[in-house]
């Protein structure tokens, strides 16, 4: 059985706004560790130095140079920010004018040790490396943090996209949207770190596949011909939340209100308990007719329309039919899914290393961490435009594969960029990152419309996983690489692109289809349809009834 739409209707509408406010609240979570883990210029705490600053007068400057161990062999920091002189500041025979001259008149004689005491931070504000000393030898903590919130995406990608698929989207949304609102207030009030990364890895479980399981939601209640709109407008609000995560992150500098103020709109969206219907596509699937034809005529009542006659030929008798329950071996079971799920694996690992990367590499103009931050984030509206304008027009195939060869070609350019044109490197900078974010926000859409509907919501989290190990691996292939060749992470991340770009080609052209129903429909997605007598639509058609 096929269904189809063309126009969609009032309530459609509201459920996917719905939806779309949960992909703003997603943001904070993927990308809240810009500002939740901001580390500021640090320095040991050394005991007497504040008071002998405070009896001499000294500026923060002088205190800096008088008392902290000057850069390391080849200009490093760390020996001023993690090593302190072995100096008992206390002592009343040193002077103002040069304290350490008394003790060896060559500093570099003198000896350094740990930060015993703690260290200063020049923040008027704080995060939870200020709070929990993330620093120096302890740094590694801060990448555990963070990898503890991509390691929860990926488990919770793989078991949850199963449970919605076996139990329901409904069920499975606000779920998901109650534990990570749960766990993010606690968080919020962790009193170890320890604590603090349990709280993070349960976000990590829950949020990514309540972000997924939204945008499921809303492509099996929209019509083919303004699925792509709502597609790209729920990518889009991501990059809102981008902008707004800026906006109050400056007007909040201390990590727990913060983490505080992006969590509580999560419990509004519980709301939707009272809002929002199971979608029919799934109910039909599970040969659950009664209910799908209930939430059809409720959706009719809303919008002040007649059932279809059409859709009234769903008959209650149809539930003797096989219910059909997904298997992770559907995904790989049959050679054209299983061709679908490998290429959408690799391209959601390429789109996740490459726009990180990319960040990563950017280099924006200006030290100001709010702004860096917000302007990075208007880069991704054109690319929105862009996908607005073409995916219709031309297709999904075409501009999702020319979007990865131009992230990957900029890759490659900029690689070979002489450093004092630093212009044009963020210029070509910029390109790649609308390329990638093209890219993100095509395989999304395209993602949920290779799969039948029994597997669709396995199928989107199984493959938007790789995204999940290509933001673990992305800091090493930056930071590792770098120490052989500076320009080798982008020649790993061109040739991924330009492979990316290639194997789209080999996909199916979704544009103007209707979502596929069983395997059968997705085998033989390539084929030109001819038989579509047994096409029923879930919205009107303009000559079915008035519209208006």
């Amino acid at each position: 059985m096929r269904f189809a739409a063309h126009r969609p209707l009032t309530q459609h509408a509201k459920i996917s706004t719905w939806g779309i406010k949960t992909a703003v609240a997603f943001t904070p979570i993927y990308v809240g560790i810009v500002f939740l883990g901001f580390t500021p210029d640090h320095r040991c705490r050394s005991p007497g130095v504040a008071e002998l600053s405070l009896r001499c007068g000294w500026s923060p400057a002088e205190e800096l140079n008088y008392t902290v161990p000057g850069p390391g062999p080849g200009g490093e920091a760390s020996a001023r920010q993690c090593r302190r002189y072995e100096v008992d500041w206390n002592q009343s025979t040193l002077s103002c004018a040069d304290p350490l001259a008394s003790l060896d008149t060559n500093r570099s004689r003198l000896p350094l040790g740990p930060c015993r005491d703690g260290w200063l931070y020049e923040t008027p504000g704080s995060s939870i490396v200020t709070e929990f000393n993330l620093v120096c030898a302890n740094s590694w903590m801060l990448d555990l943090f963070q990898s503890s919130v991509n390691v929860g995406f990926f488990i919770g990608s793989m078991s949850i996209g199963y449970i919605a698929d076996r139990f329901g989207r409904k069920l499975c949304l606000l779920t998901t949207i109650l534990i990570n609102a749960a766990s993010g207030v606690l968080m919020a009030i962790s009193p170890t770190y320890t604590w603090m990364l349990i709280f993070r890895l349960i976000q990590g479980l829950v949020s990514k596949a309540s972000w997924l399981i939204g945008f499921i939601l809303i492509t099996e209640f929209v019509g083919r011909s303004y699925r792509r709109t709502v597609g790209i407008f729920y990518q889009a609000a991501f990059t809102v939340g981008l902008l707004m995560l800026a906006g109050v992150a400056y007007a909040l500098p201390h990590w727990r209100w913060l983490q505080f103020t992006v969590t509580l709109p999560n419990f509004c969206f519980l709301l939707y308990y009272w809002c929002i219907p199971e979608s029919p596509r799934w109910l039909i699937s599970q040969n659950k007719n009664a209910e799908a034809m209930r939430i059809f005529k409720h959706i009719a009542k809303k919008n002040g329309k007649s059932l279809p006659a059409s859709l009234q030929r769903l008959r209650l008798e149809e539930e003797t039919g096989k219910k059909l329950n997904p298997s992770f071996l559907d995904l790989v079971r049959t050679p054209q899914i299983r061709k679908h799920t490998l290429i959408l694996m690799y391209n959601w690992f390429t789109s996740s290393v490459l726009y990180q990367g990319l960040i990563m590499h950017m280099g924006l103009a200006g030290d100001n961490i709010y702004l860096e931050f917000f302007y990075s984030a208007l880069v991704e509206f054109p690319a929105a435009f862009m996908v607005i304008l073409t995916i219709d027009r031309i297709g999904r195939r075409y501009p999702w594969a020319a979007s990865n060869i131009v992230a990957g070609a900029a890759c490659l350019a900029s690689g070979f960029i002489p450093g004092d044109l630093r212009w044009l490197r963020i210029i070509v900078s910029c390109l790649g990152r609308m390329g990638i974010t093209m890219a993100y926000e095509i395989v999304c859409l395209v993602n949920a419309e290779l799969y039948p509907t029994f597997i669709r919501n396995l199928g989107v989290h199984v493959c938007s996983s790789m995204c999940d190990i290509g933001g673990i691996i992305t800091p090493f292939l930056v930071y590792r690489l770098t120490n052989i060749w500076l320009e080798l992470p982008l020649m790993v991340f061109a040739v991924v692109g330009l492979v990316a770009g290639g194997l789209v080609l080999l996909l199916p052209e979704t544009k103007g289809k209707a979502l596929p129903e069983t395997i059968e429909e997705a085998e033989n997605m390539q084929r030109p349809r001819k038989n579509k007598e047994k096409m029923i639509y879930l919205q009107v058609q303009k000559l079915d009834i008035p519209l208006n």
